[in-house]
């Protein structure tokens, strides 16, 4: 094991052990915790505001490995920082569990909607990120970044992709060049207003704020950070205020959500093979889903399927079928 695959395991076991507050930086930046698992680092002439989160759900483990990676150089004054930076480790019981969440999905339940959920783990949680989040932007001026990392339950035939949030504000030609430089698949475009944390910061903050899936869940020690290298490389360029590298891969694909899929009883049927990947192309006319007065059936408009999830709680979204997109930067 290498030195800094070593590190990037201690600092996960101190997260997961509640040892990081013992942690130690350079002293050119200040740090300040404002919650578990919960970092602001400031450095001393800040040009921006940059907020990044993994783990909000506690089984996407691969993102969680990323930011301790970050952390430890950071810690070790290996990582330059410009940018005002928090770092959030999301749904620390559920990490600590292994599942996706213990009482209720917490990247539904942003935007106060934590309010109307059944008390538990997450609605706290939510609850003291949005706190989290708003003292750090009060805090930090500049133009306002938001990277919320993830895995997808499910194999994907673009594996690695973005979903931007619907937003009325606009988003910049920058940050479209950090997702290409991210080395990322596709980007999905919301078309409504969502719970999820990504979305609350677009939407509260303006930040050019983002959902990233990369890859599939998996446990802890089962993820080949390898496989995300350009996306840390974005990451750390844009906290240092460095170029980005120059993508080496084809075409990002963009694509529109057309249609959420929601799921109202638990007589919902979805009739797909449950190995069907993200972004499987569907035939049209496919009666994709069911309940007892409603069908959802495919047209050639929007094809291709994404999140498809039959078990989830009724009232949530089941499946995204999307439609072809623009690119931003056209």
């Amino acid at each position: 094991m290498t030195s800094s695959a070593k590190k990037r395991e201690a600092i996960i076991d101190d997260l997961l052990n509640c040892r990081l507050r013992d942690a130690r930086f350079p002293a050119a930046l200040q740090a300040t915790w404002l919650d578990e698992g919960v970092l602001q680092l400031i450095p001393e002439h800040p040009t921006g505001a940059v907020v990044v989160s993994a783990g909000i759900h506690g089984n996407e483990t691969a993102p969680v490995e990323m930011l301790g990676a970050l952390l430890a150089s950071l810690i070790a004054g290996e990582q330059p920082l410009s940018q005002a930076l928090l770092l959030i480790f999301g749904n620390l019981p559920a990490l600590r569990a292994g599942k996706r969440y213990l009482h209720s999905d917490m990247n539904r339940l942003f935007g106060g909607r934590h309010r109307d959920a059944a008390p538990g783990n997450e609605s706290r949680r939510a609850a003291q990120l949005e706190k989290a989040t708003d003292a750090f932007f009060q805090r930090a001026g500049g133009p306002r970044y938001h990277l919320d990392m993830h895995t997808a339950i499910r194999a994907s035939r673009f594996p690695q992709f973005a979903l931007i949030p619907c937003h009325q504000h606009s988003y910049s030609k920058a940050f479209y060049a950090l997702l290409e430089a991210c080395e990322l698949d596709a980007v999905v475009q919301h078309t409504a207003p969502g719970g999820t944390f990504s979305h609350y910061v677009s939407e509260t903050f303006g930040a050019q704020s983002c959902t990233l899936e990369l890859g599939k869940a998996l446990p802890f020690g089962q993820n080949d950070l390898s496989r995300f290298a350009a996306t840390d490389s974005a990451i750390r360029a844009l906290l240092a205020d460095k170029p980005l590298s120059t993508r080496t891969r084809p075409p990002m694909h963009f694509f529109t959500v057309a249609e959420s899929i929601i799921k109202t009883s638990s007589g919902f049927r979805l009739n797909l093979d449950p190995e069907t990947e993200n972004f499987t192309r569907l035939p049209a006319g496919y009666v994709i889903a069911c309940e007892a007065d409603k069908t959802w059936q495919v047209d050639d408009a929007a094809p291709w399927i994404l999140f498809p999830n039959a078990g989830v709680a009724p009232g949530l979204r089941a499946g995204l079928l999307l439609k072809p997109g623009c690119s931003p930067q056209n």
